[in-house]
């Protein structure tokens, strides 16, 4: 049984994952020429393009990719909580796991990106790379207010070690 739970919700996690990449992405204003960014709109658009046909977006927010977000949440948690026993009648417990879960996923993602980003950063300084375009698209809104306020020690950028620590700090409040 903890094979079958390990696997829905590695797959369903992927899933939210996949959306909410486009969502972010969408945010940062990433280039969707970009190969990887052309990847998630393909995956993603069988379920976000009839949504958008129901749903406008407003303003900068697609909100069809945010529906989308939120559901495949809620049905990972619903399947979920139903494989561990739990009654789907708390409606409480169960939204605040879904935002709990979608909250999580995303600082995770950025915490991963950020890591990512500054070992490319080090290792290929100035080189192209599909991945580091979209890591940098990424990245650069959220470390932006980190290099404000700390300046680069002996040449190197200590915005992303801080960015991490407050991400990490941000993933322990979440129960």
């Amino acid at each position: 049984m903890n094979a079958l739970i390990f696997i829905i919700q590695t797959l369903l996690s992927l899933a939210v994952f996949v959306f909410l990449l486009r969502l972010l992405l969408q945010w940062s204003r990433a280039d969707f020429r970009n190969q990887i960014a052309q990847a998630v709109v393909s995956v993603t658009n069988p379920i976000v393009l009839p949504l958008r046909r129901v749903l406008p977006p407003i303003g900068k927010l697609d909100t069809a990719t945010a529906v989308a977000v939120i559901l495949i949440a809620a049905i990972e948690e619903a399947i979920l909580l139903s494989l561990a026993a739990f009654p789907l009648g708390l409606g409480a417990y169960w939204l605040r796991a879904v935002v709990f879960r979608i909250l999580s996923i995303t600082l995770y993602t950025y915490l991963y990106a950020i890591v990512i980003y500054s070992i490319l950063s080090m290792v290929a300084p100035g080189g192209y790379s599909p991945a580091q375009s979209l890591l940098t698209s990424l990245c650069e809104p959220v470390l932006k207010p980190f290099r404000r306020i700390i300046p680069p020690v002996g040449g190197i950028d200590l915005s992303p070690l801080w960015a991490t620590i407050i991400l990490i700090a941000l993933l322990m409040l979440i129960p």
